[in-house]
């Protein structure tokens, strides 16, 4: 069978099935009208008083109906507008909207947008962003986004959900202590940013205007005004955030709303921004999101260079949020403003829309009196506002008599979304040990199993920004359909934290007793979460002494499973052979249980790699205020991230094994590539050469055409259990440069593999972007010469040259 028809041919089912379920349900009269669960609900535009103004005249272009519904506008009613909690104009019909709505990975309770306490009462709970982001699986990502749209719309329909929502979290996971990196797609800016463009591809609803490839698509195409690039309409609206440097929560005496990040031009352009510029360009994201902390001396909320880069230079058109109270940390936290009418005037000037918090409410009107800010200042960012409002098709009357306005109910929690969860959990999972093939486990000879950890019979395994799972499950609920004889025992009575061993007795009696033993050890939110940042990488408490103390008494070597988002130091465990295997599986999500049991009893082979780095517990000596990524010897500092980073690893960037093993061939790939380079170019390396010199590099916006590489590879299945496997190329720039990566990973693909069987796939890699470093100024350079691309233990040389 060839890779075209074999490789994620589930997906592509099941996104069929997907989208044609959506189109029929949608198309169809449902079985209990929407209308029925939607008392007393208000929209602008809505018949027969307010449906006669500009703004709610669908033929118009988008930018003369926002211009028009600004015109109407008092001062006082524009100002009003400037909070998350937009007020209510009821003269002209249009009532209050609230803006702070959350989707990170599922519709989220975090904000007053949502509420779960109408006809809808949960949602689907998909895997934290980490662990979704170890399928390395772009097809996934994009399918669980639109997914998550689906609801957040059926949501909105009843009066349940806005519009607009503040995810996805692309901040690169810097420090392995940051609290918040469970909610980012890891470590890596290539990484991050294709999680980027395919997330808010897929909630923005490409998939609906470009109909998937199926024949879908729903509703009419906006007008646009010449000079617009919004698009067709928008299902949702998906928010990058948080912008920009921001990963750091209370470490110290920093926190996030005093910190000055202090980033060099060098890792700004190929570390921290690389991910939302994708988010932009590529992903045409309708809202960034501007963060707590200062860059390089000014609040990111008030730094108008860094904004207005994101509209002038890479073409965003959507509206900027600030983070929640973030305009009232440039007075009250930074100092940076010498009053609250200042920090208004700043935050406006630079280019900030709308505030999450009242700051903008409370002082904008004084700022204005005042000659720090000018009117002129606020209908711009209500331009920005009311477009993307009507984008959304807020100003087209009721939602149900129009596009996407017959999702409902059915359409949450829905057997297709849990599936597609459980699918996402299967192939985030991480197999990280598994000395002398113990698993799988043969579930037809399992007579009696022990489950032991704080964390085996809990229902909270969403991580942050989790709303009401569908139909929660503890992983001790899917081990007991695979054992005839189970048991349980917490091991720490106090839960994740383990401050007290009082529960060892209980836990040593029951394995002692059984066959084989589980312990499920590591973190929950009591130990990273938002505002929360961790000390230690080791396992809380007296975790690590429950496991090694389980490991000395149980009969057969035990599987230690890990939870949590943030790396830990289990060197104990790697380097013990009572302990045969270890999983890491994130926070998987309401689906999780059934995914880990169909791994460890070999329903599944796990395909997951490891989105960041693992460190050992020294790197806590490394302070986390530190920005620089590239490591400096001369004072003992390591550098961070797989890319630079110098230090010992528990398991590295990419760690992930299988029942089986593979092996690749390289089919073809090109040996040289000759840049077409500018007269700007061509002139610099007539000079050089002129002095004895050779070129060895080139500015990438000096090269008129750059030409994709395309790496056509065999991937070979030396196993006897199928599976999918994530094909990971890097490359490494030749050497003379220096703070060059040790390596970055230029592409990926996960591919699904048949038992002996060879299959292909291809990469393509984008030469300019991905073969690209940053010099010391900031500037992206191709280093011109041999670059090193490296798949497995294959390395093949290309040259790059120009003409």
């Amino acid at each position: 069978m060839s890779t075209q028809r074999h490789r994620w041919r589930r997906f592509l089912n099941f996104l069929t099935l997907f989208f044609f379920f959506i189109r029929s349900s949608s198309s169809s009269s449902t079985s209990q009208p929407i209308t029925s669960n939607r008392p007393h609900l208000q929209f602008p535009c809505t018949p027969p008083h307010h449906n006669s103004y500009p703004f709610c005249n669908t033929s118009l272009p988008i930018k003369p109906r926002a211009q028009s519904l600004i015109s109407l506008l008092s001062l006082s009613e524009k100002i009003q507008q400037l909070c998350n909690n937009a007020t209510s104009i009821p003269r002209l019909g249009i009532p209050s909207y609230e803006w702070w709505s959350e989707s990170l990975h599922g519709i989220a309770s975090n904000g007053p947008g949502i509420t779960f306490n109408g006809s809808i009462q949960s949602a689907t709970s998909f895997p934290q962003v980490i662990l979704t982001s170890a399928s390395f699986n772009t097809s996934l990502w994009r399918l669980i986004a639109a997914a998550i749209a689906v609801e957040g719309r059926a949501m909105y329909n009843l009066g349940q959900a806005g519009l607009t929502f503040w995810a996805p979290n692309i901040n690169i996971f810097r420090d392995p202590r940051w609290g918040r990196g469970q909610e980012t797609p890891g470590e890596d800016p290539m990484l991050a940013a294709a999680f980027a463009i395919e997330f808010v591809r897929g909630f923005q609803g490409e998939n609906w205007r470009v109909g998937a490839g199926i024949g879908i698509g729903f509703g009419e195409k906006r007008v646009l005004a010449d000079g617009d690039d919004g698009g067709d309409g928008l299902m949702l609206s998906a928010c990058c955030k948080h912008f920009t440097a921001y990963d750091l929560e209370n470490w110290g005496t920093f926190t996030r709303y005093n910190f000055n990040a202090v980033v060099s031009q060098q890792d700004l352009e190929d570390t921290y921004q690389p991910p939302f510029r994708s988010c932009i360009q590529q992903g045409k994201a309708s809202c960034l999101m501007c963060s707590y902390n200062a860059v390089n001396g000014i609040p990111a909320c008030a730094d108008k260079e860094l904004l207005q880069t994101a509209r002038d230079k890479w073409g965003f058109k959507g509206y900027i949020p600030s983070d929640c109270d973030a305009v009232a940390t440039i007075y009250e936290y930074q100092n940076y403003a010498k009053t609250p009418e200042d920090a208004a005037a700043l935050a406006l000037k630079a280019g900030v829309d709308i505030n999450c918090g009242t700051y903008l409410l409370r002082y904008t009107q004084a700022a204005i009196e005042q000659g720090k800010v000018e009117e002129e200042d606020v209908d711009r960012a209500l331009l920005n506002l009311f477009s993307v409002q009507i984008r959304l098709g807020l100003f087209d009357g009721d939602p149900i008599k129009r596009q996407f306005g017959k999702l409902g109910p059915q359409h949450v929690c829905s057997s297709e979304h849990k599936a597609l969860a459980l699918e996402a959990a299967r192939q985030g999972i991480v197999l990280l040990k598994n000395e002398k093939k113990f698993l799988p486990l043969n579930k037809n000879k399992m007579s009696s199993l022990a489950v032991i950890g704080p964390m085996a019979n809990s229902t909270q395994l969403g991580g942050g920004y989790t709303g009401v799972p569908c139909s929660p499950k503890s992983l001790l609920d899917a081990f007991q359909a695979y054992a005839k004889k189970t048991s349980y025992a917490a091991g720490c009575l106090d839960g994740v934290p383990c401050y007290s061993n009082a529960g060892f007795i209980e836990a040593l009696s029951i394995a002692k007793e059984a066959d084989f033993v589980i312990v499920v050890a590591g973190l929950d939110l009591s130990q990273e979460t938002e505002d929360h940042d961790r000390y230690s990488l080791l396992l809380p408490g007296y975790q690590m002494a429950l496991v090694t103390t389980i490991a000395s008494v149980s009969k057969k070597p035990l599987v230690l499973v890990l939870t949590g988002g943030g790396p830990l130091d289990v060197s104990f465990a790697e380097g013990d052979s009572k302990i045969a295997s270890i999983l890491w599986i994130g926070y998987p999500g309401e689906t999780g249980g059934k995914a880990l049991a169909e791994v460890i009893f070999g329903d599944y082979n796990p395909g997951g790699r490891l989105p960041m780095t693992w460190y050992p517990e020294s790197f806590t000596s490394v302070p986390m205020n530190d920005m620089n990524m590239r490591a400096d010897p001369s004072r003992g500092y390591p550098g961070r991230t797989y890319r630079f980073y110098t230090g010992d690893r528990v398991y590295g960037f990419g760690h992930g094994l299988s029942y089986t093993n593979f092996t690749y061939k390289l089919l073809s790939a090109p040996n040289k590539l000759i840049l077409l380079a500018s007269t700007k170019a061509e002139s610099r390396k007539n000079m050089t050469q002129q002095r004895g010199y050779k070129l060895d590099y080139i500015h990438i916006d000096e090269v008129e055409y750059c030409d994709s590489l395309i790496f056509h590879v065999s991937v070979t299945n030396n196993g006897d259990m199928d599976g999918s496997h994530v094909v990971m190329l890097f490359s490494r720039v030749p050497n003379f440069f220096k703070g060059a990566p040790e390596k970055q990973l230029i592409g990926f693909e996960r591919v699904h593999t048949i038992s002996y069987r060879s299959t292909e796939t291809s990469i393509v890699v984008d030469t300019c972007k991905h073969l690209s470093i940053a010099n010391e100024y900031g500037r992206r350079i191709l280093p011109l010469g041999k670059h090193t691309l490296m798949l497995s233990d294959i390395e093949h040389i290309v040259s790059i040259e120009t003409q």
